[in-house]
């Protein structure tokens, strides 16, 4: 008996899926198996093995370090992994021991760049069957179990800006990933200035914008739209609305995708919020979010007769997503870059406050009752947030609203003026609200909370033992 049957880890569902893979894998010729996970950072890491371990694959999963979970965005590790608790409290991770990727047969999908080549997306459990705590997928799963339970499917759909620039120096392995000591991948600018849906500019990336198109539709992963955004080298795509695990599994698919297409193209795609280039804009991420019953499939935010442009429950959602928003913030913008991206005046939010179609609010309330369509956009997030942790922290702190039965505020008519609370500053300030909201620890869990805390304060510290160029430019001829 393998891993996965002796603890009981698929559903119905999940092995209905893995003999339909098993053939698939066989009928189209695929040789090799990417094998995934999604780190704390929203990053996939994994091992690479011949189709013909399949059978092992789906028996036993595959093993791998637990000391992945211990670092920081530079690939630091911040827990003293060799303590008898891993540094982490968890006896399972002591010594730096393995955890077990217990791959997901739904998730199965082509990678169409490289030849004969299919990937599996994981969940971490322990050697002992039990679920990492720290495992991102598992984290949203939990949320979703939360709103099942309340008798709703999650529904999200996503609008995610990038940069993309050419490769000054074609170097296959120059992005520096998990390095901190090198420097950013040279770069060349495509275009310069405003653009925003510039027909002009967006033929002039044409042919990677249509190769990432006919990629991500061959993963299953169809576009809405692929469009240029407002600032130079800036594009966004839109994703169709989806439920549950599928619209954050595609979010980290389509980052994956985008960046190693624009790679063996001799192009750069970055999902950091603002680079350090001439003509930048913030990169955002605008999280589109409803809830559906699941009895008769109805969308419970569209508003009954004389509720006004949200149902009653679709006001308490708002709510709880603006009161719990200075917390969830450290998921929705986890990188020290991000905090510029909140500026008055930019299409992006710089405080707490919600509106009827106004992209200047954190909210936007868009759709019509008469079609159904009645949704919320939340435009707190930044491209580079990991798609679990934020939509987690977003259905939790709606949900939490739901509970509270809590009153919808006034709307903002003027989200730049109007009297209301500030969206944190800084990934310290995000960090100090997290820990003291303790309905959304709990939500969240509150080893995980303490864990994850602990990460960004790595990042935080690291960052302020780093002289910038700021730093230099201003001090070195003064003084």
């Amino acid at each position: 008996m393998g891993f996965i049957e002796k603890y009981g880890l698929w559903t119905e569902e999940q092995q209905d899926a893995a003999r339909a893979v098993a053939a698939r894998v066989e009928a189209e010729g695929i040789r090799t198996l990417r094998v995934s996970f999604v780190d704390q950072h929203g990053v996939l890491h994994g091992k690479t093995v011949p189709a013909s371990a399949l059978p092992s694959v789906f028996r036993s999963g595959l093993t791998c370090v637990s000391t992945l979970l211990s670092k920081d965005t530079s690939g630091t590790t911040v827990f003293s992994a060799f303590n008898a608790d891993g540094g982490l409290g968890v006896a399972e991770m002591a010594g730096a021991a393995d955890v077990v990727m217990v791959p997901d047969p739904t998730t199965f999908h082509l990678v169409p760049w490289a030849e004969n080549t299919a990937r599996l997306l994981c969940d971490l459990r322990f050697q002992n069957g039990e679920q990492v705590p720290f495992c991102s997928r598992g984290v949203f799963r939990t949320a979703l179990e939360r709103a099942g339970a309340a008798g709703f499917d999650y529904v999200t759909g996503l609008e995610i800006e990038f940069h993309l620039y050419r490769r000054a120096e074609h170097d296959p392995n120059g992005d520096g990933i998990g390095r901190c000591t090198t420097t950013p991948t040279p770069v060349e600018p495509i275009n310069q200035g405003n653009q925003l849906l510039s027909e002009n500019l967006g033929d002039e990336v044409e042919p990677v914008t249509s190769r990432i198109r006919d990629v991500l539709g061959q993963m299953g992963i169809h576009l809405r739209s692929i469009e240029v955004e407002l600032g130079a080298n800036q594009l966004e795509v839109t994703l169709d609305p989806a439920a549950g695990l599928a619209s954050a599994d595609a979010m980290v698919l389509l980052r994956s995708a985008v960046k190693q297409l624009a790679r063996r193209t001799g192009y750069h795609a970055t999902f950091m919020c603002r680079p350090q280039i001439p003509d930048s804009k913030s990169s955002g991420w605008h999280l589109h979010q409803s809830l559906v019953e699941h009895e008769g499939g109805r969308n419970a935010f569209v508003p009954a007769d004389g509720e006004g442009p949200i149902s009653a429950l679709g006001g308490q959602f708002i709510a709880g997503q603006l009161a719990h928003a200075s917390a969830a913030c450290v998921f929705a913008n986890p990188t020290i870059n991000g905090y510029k991206r909140f500026a008055p005046y930019s299409m992006a939010p710089d405080r707490i406050a919600w509106a009827r179609d106004n992209r200047g609010a954190m909210i936007r309330l868009v759709g019509w009752a008469e079609d159904g369509s009645t949704h919320i956009e939340n435009r707190v997030g930044e491209s580079a947030a990991n798609p679990y942790l934020y939509m987690a922290s977003q259905l939790h702190s709606g949900l939490e609203g739901v509970d509270g039965a809590l009153a919808l505020p006034q709307s903002a008519d003027d989200p730049y003026t109007t009297e209301a609370g500030r969206l944190p500053a800084n990934l310290r300030e995000a960090v100090d609200a997290l820990e003291a909201d303790t309905a959304l620890t709990t939500a969240m869990g509150a080893q995980f909370v303490a864990y994850y805390a602990a990460v960004k304060r790595a990042e935080i510290a690291r960052f302020e033992r780093t002289v910038t160029d700021w730093e230099h430019r201003e001090y070195f001829d003064l003084f």
